[in-house]
């Protein structure tokens, strides 16, 4: 299993990248709890997400609860096919910000 990560871009940019299971996920939360709404708006880059389960959607959906909290506005790009999927059937998709594929 790829080690997930999440990296500051800058100017409220993030990049996720790794396998998002309900073995990482935790340790993503964990990471990401300061600093993810140091600003106004957020943007999380999947791109580098080689896989995930529905424990990577509770981690998106956790990021938009906290994010809203906060006042900041979330959205996520390049969410990979199979993370769509799950949303889609759990009527997720409708609530999260996916900008792209």
């Amino acid at each position: 299993m790829a080690e997930p990560g999440l990296t500051k871009a800058g100017n409220g940019r993030w990049l996720l990248e790794g396998e998002l299971g309900f073995a990482s996920v935790p340790a993503v939360l964990e990471s990401s709890a300061k600093g993810l709404t140091d600003s106004r708006e957020i943007q999380v880059d999947l791109k580098g997400v080689t896989r995930a389960d529905s424990a990577g959607l509770a981690l998106l959906v956790e990021w938009l609860r906290e994010s809203e909290h906060a006042g900041k506005v979330i959205t996520f790009t390049n969410v990979p096919e199979q993370l769509l999927a799950i949303a889609r059937l759990c009527g997720l998709d409708e609530i999260l910000s996916f900008q792209g594929k």
